[in-house]
């Protein structure tokens, strides 16, 4: 019986992942996010560019405000609320990883927001803005945006995005199963 129950804990222990696990994953999030933006600020001046595809171009954008430059030119106070803000938001999830380690899905999508929170934290203390560089745009966004162009976001940004729909998809599979 004692060698059955070794087994079974060791199987268990192969599935999860554990808090350090998911902090390596937010920590490698932060490391490629930091190597884009450093990658683009060399290569390209603020607002310069280069198409990519018909729908696609890498440029240089700062942005001193949130997500689509909410609060942008808000005289600087917005810089420390975000900064401020972002570091609550990540020590509130670091808490999450911790409470929940075996819930994969879960967790992954936590350790994504934490990891692209955290690059876009860096900058704003480093910068005093976000360095974002990819520029979607499409003809029939212009309603929307100006000439179509979806604002301009970065490699921590898409990690939040799908961090956000990991964690949504968790909670939705795990309603779905009660």
């Amino acid at each position: 019986m004692k060698a059955g129950r070794a087994m079974s804990v060791r199987r268990s222990r192969q599935h999860h992942f554990g808090t350090t696990g998911w902090l390596i994953l937010a920590a490698l999030v932060i490391v490629l996010d930091q190597l884009t933006k450093a990658l683009i600020a060399a290569r390209y001046s603020l607002g310069e560019g280069e198409r990519i595809t018909g729908f696609f171009n890498l440029v240089l954008a700062h942005n001193r405000g949130a997500a689509f430059s909410f609060l942008a030119g808000a005289g600087g106070w917005q810089r420390w609320f975000f900064t401020a803000l972002a570091i609550a938001v990540c020590a509130f999830i670091i808490g999450l990883i911790h409470a929940h380690t075996s819930r994969k899905l879960f967790c992954t999508g936590l350790a994504l927001v934490l990891g692209g929170a955290a690059g876009n934290v860096i900058d704003r203390l480093w910068h005093g803005y976000v360095i974002d560089f990819l520029d979607f745009h499409w003809r029939w966004l212009a309603p929307l945006f100006y000439g179509g162009h979806f604002p301009a976001f970065n490699l921590a940004d898409s990690a939040i995005t799908v961090g956000v729909v990991f964690i949504i998809g968790d909670e939705m599979w795990r309603w779905r199963r009660t």
